[in-house]
């Protein structure tokens, strides 16, 4: 067998709320490289669409780095939402659909079941 075909985009063994959470940094991934993601810099930009793609095939693969790194990019996802609307964020329905769903990742990864099964089996 191929070192390639050791690797997984998704893990089916791993807790709903990391599944879904690997599905989420795929998603807002792609969504960050099509339409761009809110942040004051580019490079913070960078970092979040990168940091939620390998983050999220690092938890794929059991590795603690790639949670560590998911969480990272989401939190600061999160923040940088807020450093660059304010609270205005919350009247628009935009921003309101965007931040839903970067919470729910971020409330996904933090979840108990998230960290106890990471903690217990990532490498």
């Amino acid at each position: 067998m191929s070192a390639m075909s050791e690797y997984r985009w998704m893990n089916p063994h791993q807790p709903q709320t990391l599944v879904s959470a690997v599905v989420l940094c795929y998603i807002d991934s792609v969504f960050g490289l099509i339409f761009g993601v809110t942040a004051r810099s580019g490079l913070i930009g960078l970092f979040i669409v990168f940091g939620l793609a390998a983050g999220g095939f690092g938890i794929a693969n059991e590795k603690r780095w790639g949670y560590g790194l998911a969480v990272a990019a989401a939190v600061i996802q999160v923040l940088a939402l807020f450093s660059v609307f304010g609270f205005g964020l919350l009247v628009s329905l935009g921003g309101l659909m965007s931040l839903l769903f970067d919470v729910a990742l971020v409330a996904l990864l933090l979840h108990p079941e998230s960290r106890d099964y990471q903690r217990i089996w990532f490498r």
